[in-house]
């Protein structure tokens, strides 16, 4: 698939201010970044862009500030990045107002900076015209870069784009293709994994899959749901229980394509420190389900293994948790010896294959878990519609 905007590699930079918006929002522990992966993702864009000549403005948020709040100062963020890139990354006090305007004219060709938080404002996520305008000021040209943040629209990611010329950075460019040939034009057979705790997260993900997909594996706590629909009793496990209608329907239209767990890991609570593995058909009323059992994770695997295009979203069980981390990581580990194509979608899904060191034995690990669920949902996203058209 053809991806349908200009990117970075469309427009001279020589000698221009560029204003980009990245994801650097990381995992922070007393101001220590536990996982730099969106950084690192970033690198591409940033060092083409000084590479030929052009000077540096990056912007992201962190978490969700509700004002100024230091704990989600970027400042840690522009320390890692200077040490990736090998220079100095100047920091701005914020990302708008005159000492960061004076800092951004002063800014030569080759050189870098970040803004603090643009979430520090509450103008951000209203995607005020004024605030947006202020930040456009900085700079002759906007990238985007910010998968992770691409559906929403927010004064930096779609709002900018209304006041200078936009266009995608490397790592966009990458997420939109990948993501975009798995649906459009997969090698088949085409499997989806989905997972996580809600099947009304994914209602609109198995509706717009399930038509071009050749086998849909459900597990997480979304699978109770599925099973309670087929008439078993799932216990005190996970039950989305306003889904069921949905989930019916499509397992009366669907039944070939989704396979459902055989056997589960229940226990007491997600706090008990062992499980015990039980046929779903056996689920004790007292227990909660909180992984995919042995027998369904050979299954699943086996399927993943077969398989061309493999989509990945949504972690089996309680992964964070090593009794109920198994069926996550067999899911993993079949897809690193996937043949084919194989995708991990953002947020958790991305976390476990972090954890489980298998990262960079995935075609493609995306940096945006909301953003790829919604481009998986088949919705256009704000942050790429704004861009200029190729």
């Amino acid at each position: 698939m053809a991806f349908q905007k200009k990117t970075i590699r469309d427009v001279d930079v020589h000698g221009k201010r560029v204003l980009v918006r990245c994801d650097f929002n990381v995992p922070l522990e007393n101001g220590v970044i536990t996982d730099d992966r969106r950084i690192r993702e970033s690198l591409p864009t940033i060092r083409e862009l000084l590479n030929r000549g052009a000077a540096v403005i990056l912007m992201s948020h962190l978490g969700r500030p509700e004002g100024r709040d230091e704990r989600y100062s970027l400042k840690p963020v522009a320390v890692r990045l200077g040490e990736l890139l090998g220079r100095e990354v100047r920091f701005a006090p914020d990302c708008v107002g005159e000492e960061v305007k004076a800092m951004a004219s002063a800014l030569k060709p080759g050189e870098a900076m970040l803004l603090e938080n643009v979430r520090f404002h509450e103008e951000e996520t209203k995607n005020d015209p004024e605030f947006a305008q202020q930040l456009a000021s900085l700079a002759d040209l906007f990238v985007n870069d910010a998968f992770g943040s691409a559906h929403r629209a927010h004064a930096s990611t779609e709002g900018v784009a209304h006041y200078l010329p936009a266009v995608a950075g490397f790592l966009m460019e990458k997420e939109i293709q990948y993501l975009g040939r798995a649906l459009a034009d997969p090698s088949r057979p085409f499997v989806a994994v989905l997972g996580g705790a809600k099947v009304s997260d994914k209602i609109q993900v198995v509706e717009n899959l399930l038509p071009k997909v050749d086998a849909l594996l459900i597990g997480g706590g979304m699978a109770f749901t599925f099973l309670r629909a087929k008439g078993l009793t799932t216990g005190r496990s996970l039950l989305d229980a306003e889904s069921l209608d949905f989930v019916n329907s499509v397992l009366v239209e669907s039944p070939d394509k989704i396979l459902l767990p055989t056997d589960v890991v229940v226990a007491d609570s997600v706090d008990s420190e062992t499980g015990t593995e039980v046929r779903v058909e056996e689920i004790p009323e007292d227990k909660m389900g909180l992984d995919i059992g042995t027998a369904t994770a050979a299954t699943f695997a086996a399927r993943i293994e077969g398989a061309s295009t493999v989509i990945w979203n949504g972690p089996m069980g309680v992964f964070e948790k090593e009794p109920f981390s198994k069926g996550t990581k067999a899911i993993a580990e079949a897809m690193a010896r996937c043949q084919g194509v194989t995708i991990v979608g953002g947020g958790d899904t991305a976390a476990a294959v972090e954890k489980f060191g298998l990262a960079d034995k995935m075609t493609h690990v995306s940096t945006g878990g909301g953003a790829s669920l919604e481009f998986l949902e088949g919705k256009a996203l704000p942050g790429v519609v704004a861009l200029q058209d190729a």
